[in-house]
């Protein structure tokens, strides 16, 4: 279900967030769905379980997921939502971005060819 790249420049507790939270998105984990726990984890990945704890007490604090004491930890109901608005903020350092190009000379069409191929790749239909 996850992969580590220990060799990343990213923390490893964001790895675990971004991945989770790209399997919410897809729909591979949806709403309920129990997440592996922090032990279980900590030995398939072989990294500390306080990593994991870090991460997914990041993501019960941001609503994504919630803990059932005693059982475990699962995907909120809204956590799809969230993730969509959270996700729609990022238009804001798009339109930046697209502003750079804009002034770097990169025409237009190459970057909605480049938005194009990333949906098209992806399955999403425009």
């Amino acid at each position: 279900m996850f992969r580590i790249d220990p060799l990343s420049r990213q923390p490893v507790y964001e790895q675990l967030i971004e991945q989770l939270e790209k399997l919410v998105l897809t729909g591979l984990l949806p709403a309920d769905s129990q997440l592996p726990s922090v032990r279980s984890l900590s030995l398939e990945l072989s990294i500390n379980p306080n990593t994991i704890q870090k991460a997914y007490s990041d993501l019960d604090v941001r609503g994504i997921i919630y803990s059932v004491p005693g059982i475990g930890c699962f995907v909120a109901k809204n956590a799809a939502e969230i993730l969509q608005a959270h996700m729609r903020r990022k238009l804001d350092q798009l339109r930046q971005l697209a502003d750079d190009l804009a002034l770097a000379g990169i025409p237009e069409e190459e970057l909605i060819d480049s938005i194009h191929t990333v949906y098209q790749e992806r399955g999403v239909h425009l």
